[in-house]
């Protein structure tokens, strides 16, 4: 356990020191007025005016226009892949409810797979389609988030920067260079990196074996520095291809926690409020150790009903060392436990293991992170979504002492509260109505693997991964049917887009606000007491929000595990 824990430490450590390293690029990035060469031919091309100052109605605008541009344009490609030349392998297009799926889910880096990446998708496919709308997903979060940070920092105007000029840099400097080099690093460690589609080897046996292959080493990058997830092949990051080395395993979740935690740095240094940015690192770090420890400790112990039947843990490959049903046993119990919690905190959706198989308290864990979807967050909207939950924190706080809430030197009234509420139910309501819906259909049971709070499991997470934007799987869900395929893709963009705008508009709100003088009664939002209070309210929303779901899935579950059942 101590080498685990050293693990973990390593790995933090790294994380913040590159988050700070990071986090400084992104603050010159989103404020410097000079253009390079590349940009400025970019914008002449397209016909953009850098120079034009966008309100958030106009940011707003060009965001979702761009995006359902570029999602119509995946959809059509997956629609008429069987009609496209260069892929050998003659794969055949998908179905409308799927092409429908797949665009909605890459477009709101959400990342679903309701198919099988090497038997579904040519390589052409791979790289217009699905690598594509990775990069420009994780650009428009991010670029949303510049906006949104202008929009606190500037007082008296009406405008929150140019969506072009935010995305095209985010591009060119920021998700390119970094997707180049660690690409490089990949190809070294042994993912492959070509435009074959396939190889036919001789086995050790003497028997020919045809591995498909393709352009992996550059969908793994932008896959996990985008907090994108999906996967080449059906296996995902468990596969040998997309993840061969316990150094690629931390390459993986280092790539995850890159630009969430760094935007973090990157706030504090537009608003000029170092502190306030520490402040929000500290609030997703301590949740992030909490869940952490909670599935490392749950897995490390491995099934309680082996104990009694006199099973020796020593001796046992399933219980050495805790339980290793579904995983990779040349990452073991911390590895993949940290890709876990990495993985579901990021809301990137890339896998090492099977998350069905975790203990019931180590499947609580991806599945609660995604609820509260505060932990660390995807690429630019987790930032967004942890402000949320600071302004309804002072909020609450301003209401208990009878005080205006404040907020970085502006007043929150019955406005901005209704954007932020807005923008706290969209995800709920999405999450469990969806769910709801589902356990109404007859035709659900056929696609279920398991009975009981474990099968309810597998729906509440599909439609939770998918609000949540994370696409990883619980797994045993068959989720390739037109009801699915349909309903979860709604999900995705009901949790990227109604959870988005309202917080785009609070910040064009808070621009046209003047900054008002601190006094004795101000709340600091930047201290350690705001921090434990910001913990606070988050845990408790989200408890009093989804614990009835969550208490008829796993936490029943492993209630039932003790009592000596399984599913």
């Amino acid at each position: 356990m101590t080498e685990d824990i050293t693990q973990f430490v390593i790995i933090l450590t790294i994380m913040t020191a590159l988050a700070v390293m990071t986090g400084k690029w992104m603050a010159h990035l989103f404020t410097s007025e000079r253009h390079n060469i590349v940009e400025r031919g970019t914008y002449r091309v397209l016909g953009i005016n850098p120079a034009e100052r966008m309100s958030w109605k106009r940011y707003c605008m060009v965001l979702l226009l761009s995006n359902a541009a570029m999602m119509s344009l995946g959809y059509l490609i997956l629609r008429i892949q069987s009609f496209l030349p260069g892929d050998p392998l003659a794969r055949v297009a998908q179905t409308p409810d799927l092409a429908f799926n797949t665009a909605a889910s890459f477009i709101t880096n959400t990342n679903w797979q309701s198919y099988s990446g090497e038997s579904s998708l040519s390589n052409f496919s791979q790289m217009a389609v699905i690598t594509f709308l990775m990069t420009v997903s994780a650009a428009t979060g991010v670029a949303a988030s510049a906006g949104f940070i202008r929009g606190l920092s500037r007082k008296s105007t009406a405008d929150i920067g140019n969506y072009w000029v935010d995305f095209t840099r985010v591009t060119y400097r920021l998700l390119l260079p970094i997707c180049f080099f660690l690409a490089l690093i990949y190809v070294w460690q042994g993912i492959p990196q070509t435009l074959r589609a396939d190889a036919v080897v001789t086995t050790l046996e003497g028997t020919k074996q045809q591995i498909i292959m393709g352009p992996v080493a550059s969908l793994e990058t932008i896959k996990h520095i985008g907090t994108n997830g999906g996967g080449f092949f059906a296996m995902n990051a468990a596969h040998p291809f997309e993840n061969p080395t316990p150094l690629t395993n931390t390459l993986h979740m280092l790539s995850m926690l890159l630009i969430p935690s760094a935007l973090t740095y990157t706030f504090g240094a537009m608003i000029l409020r170092h502190r306030q940015g520490w402040s929000f690192f500290g609030t997703f770090l301590v949740m992030f150790i909490g869940f952490l420890a909670l599935v490392y400790t749950s897995e490390h112990g491995g099934n309680p009903l082996l104990g009694p039947m006199g099973v020796d843990q020593s001796q046992n490959l399933l219980q050495a060392g805790g339980n290793m049903e579904g995983k990779e046993l040349r990452f073991g119990i911390a590895q993949t436990t940290m890709f876990v919690t990495v993985t579901t905190a990021a809301t990137t959706g890339s896998v090492d293991s099977m998350h069905s198989s975790l203990t019931p308290l180590g499947g609580l864990v991806p599945i609660v992170q995604m609820m509260l979807n505060n932990v660390f967050g995807g690429d630019g909207v987790g930032l967004i979504n942890l402000v949320t939950f600071a302004i309804l924190t002072v909020f609450l706080v301003g209401m208990m002492i009878g005080r205006t809430p404040e907020f970085l030197g502006k007043k929150v009234g019955t406005r901005e509260m209704k954007y932020v509420m807005l923008a706290v139910l969209a995800h709920p309501f999405s999450i469990l109505g969806f769910t709801a819906l589902a356990c109404l259909m007859p035709s659900t049971l056929e696609s279920l693997s398991n009975s009981g709070p474990h099968g309810f499991s597998e729906v509440l997470y599909a439609y939770t991964s998918g609000t949540a934007n994370n696409g990883s799987a619980f797994a045993g869900l068959n989720a390739n049917t037109p009801f699915f395929n349909t309903t979860i893709g709604l999900a995705m963009l009901v949790g990227r887009y109604l959870t988005l705008l309202p917080m785009m508009a609070l910040a064009g709100v808070m621009a046209a606000k003047n900054n008002i003088p601190e006094g004795p009664g101000t709340l600091s939002t930047s201290t350690p007491l705001f921090t434990g209070l910001l913990v606070f309210t988050i845990l408790i929303v989200g408890g009093l929000t989804f614990l009835p779901a969550l208490a008829l899935g796993p936490i029943v579950e492993h209630l039932l595990l003790l009592a000596g059942k399984t599913f």
